[in-house]
């Protein structure tokens, strides 16, 4: 009997493994989900009741099966605007809608456009995002409210320090104290900790010595306002008048941004998940209903927009969950702990969930990826992933994104009399050729992506790129991508063509 055939299988298979991967998700999950619902200015029950639906329906119905979804850092800004500008009771009817959008793109097979996005535009976004969250955040560590811009938000960051008071330790001194003892927590631990307790996550620990210092010490310092029961959490719509938002077309557009934004987000998320595991891949129009139907049901209950989420993924994966019974269970913790044991959340100082939501912005602006694009692809990509990043902070979240879309087009403008890719399939035995003709841009990316992951897993490939004109850096991150996974699996594939073509794409051989 071969190895496969011995596998087990059906939804119980390895209960136990998915049953430990489980509650370390849970751990992780529920200070992010208060502390994101935090920093999009609403209360903390709203991102736990998303973090509910994202385990117990997205779970069930997801196509990435270990990916985790709940309330994302990557939507709390546009959130954030969005309800000061618009009101809270209004994000409901546009949440429903955008969930209708993904649903619509998912059964129209849209998934694959969403990866033809360029990695700059989405890095450059989460950057931004990541930089707006921790200069909102700052002030939260004062337990003062964030400011309506992000330049706003820089521009009173000194006014925070100047008013602090080191002989008179009042509420903002303790606060502070309180949030910084949060974040040297989390990064202390996730230096020191041992291999044995590697699966226990530095934001839980950082958030429990801040609320126990709090509770026995008795500190007056700002707590987050929790529902005497979860029930009250969930609002569903008590009349027609409920509806009327969607008659307006500037909150159609703000559906349209957060359906976009939440999908892309999602995708990127789900593909970084199947390169940490051998299990199965991510079908991503199926991907795309189930975040439809968790932002559908998000959007009725009042709850915040939800998308595929990376932090909490990798928990996942690395705590050695193999099948989606750990991401439902996860939900089902969640839901448990915050019926139960309310008044033990309403302990929680404000500062150490701005703690973790600084710790978790720093991160989102990673450097690294910028210093790969400018060595692999040129100053072009580079200065994409910079226009994009600047004009998050300095305007609004959708121009960063449209004119970072705007900029990839002048990558491929030189090539625009030749933009068709052409892919043909040969059968050299014992091994596949892949040959490409014309130019590799994202426009040909989706069509090039159903071609690859449909080539046989048991035989080697012989990408042949000699006809290739030109490839863009979408183009080459992918399929860079695409032969690190299949050579991490023992693939011996090879390319070839032209040097200038191969420069973007180190594993060639």
């Amino acid at each position: 009997m071969s190895a496969i055939s011995s596998e087990p299988t059906g939804p119980f298979a390895h209960f136990t493994r998915d049953f430990t991967a489980s509650i370390v998700v849970f751990l992780v999950a529920m200070p992010l989900c208060m502390g994101i619902a935090i920093a999009s200015g609403v209360p903390p029950e709203r991102g736990l009741v998303t973090g509910i639906i994202g385990g117990l329906v997205v779970g069930l119905f997801a196509g990435s099966p270990l990916q985790v979804s709940g309330p994302a850092a990557g939507l709390a800004v546009i959130v954030f605007e969005f309800v000061r500008e618009h009101g809270l009771e209004v994000l409901g009817p546009v949440l429903l809608l955008a969930g209708v959008l993904q649903l619509a793109a998912g059964a129209l097979k849209l998934g694959g456009l969403f990866r033809a996005i360029s990695p700059a535009v989405v890095h450059g976004m989460l950057a931004g995002i990541g930089a707006l969250i921790v200069i909102g955040q700052f002030h939260i560590l004062f337990d003062e409210k964030p400011l309506s811009s992000g330049l706003e938000n820089i521009a009173m960051m000194p006014a925070r320090f100047i008013g602090l008071d080191p002989f008179d330790l009042s509420g903002t001194e303790l606060a502070l104290a309180l949030g910084v003892l949060t974040i040297a927590v989390m990064l202390g631990w996730e230096k020191l900790r041992p291999k044995s307790m590697a699966l226990v996550p530095g934001a839980l620990l950082g958030v429990v010595a801040a609320t126990m210092i709090a509770w026995s010490l008795s500190l007056g310092v700002a707590r987050i306002d929790v529902p005497a029961s979860i029930s009250a959490a969930f609002v569903l719509p008590t009349s027609v008048g409920w509806f009327a938002p969607l008659a307006s077309p500037a909150l159609i557009m703000a559906a349209v941004a957060i359906a976009f934004i939440a999908s892309a987000e999602t995708l990127l998320s789900a593909a970084a998940v199947d390169r940490m595991h051998d299990g199965v891949r991510t079908e991503y129009n199926k991907e795309l209903r189930a975040q439809g139907i968790g932002n559908f049901l998000c959007g009725l209950f009042g709850a915040l927009p939800m998308t595929g989420v990376i932090v909490r993924s990798s928990a996942n994966v690395q705590a050695g969950a193999k099948t989606r019974l750990s991401t439902i269970l996860h939900g089902a913790w969640i839901l448990g702990f915050v019926a139960l044991l309310p008044w033990l959340l309403a302990e929680v100082p404000m500062a150490a969930l701005g703690g973790v939501l600084v710790v978790t912005g720093w991160r989102l602006v990673s450097l690294k990826h910028v210093r790969h694009l400018l060595e692999a692809h040129g100053y072009l990509p580079a200065a994409i992933w910079a226009t994009t990043f600047v004009l998050v902070i300095a305007t609004d979240l959708l121009t960063g994104v449209l004119v970072g879309l705007a900029l990839s087009l002048v990558e491929i403008l030189p090539h625009a009399r030749n933009w068709r890719l052409n892919v043909h399939e040969h059968d050299e035995g014992t091994a596949t050729r892949l040959e490409l003709h014309g130019a590799a841009t994202f426009i040909g990316l989706t069509r090039l992506n159903a071609v690859l992951e449909k080539l046989p897993a048991d035989r080697p490939v012989h990408l042949d790129l000699g006809n290739v004109r030109a490839m863009d850096h979408t183009t080459a991150e992918t399929v860079r991508e695409w032969l690190s996974r299949r050579r991490q699996r023992g693939h011996e594939d090879r390319v070839t063509g032209p040097e200038t073509i191969l420069r973007p794409l180190p594993l060639t051989a």
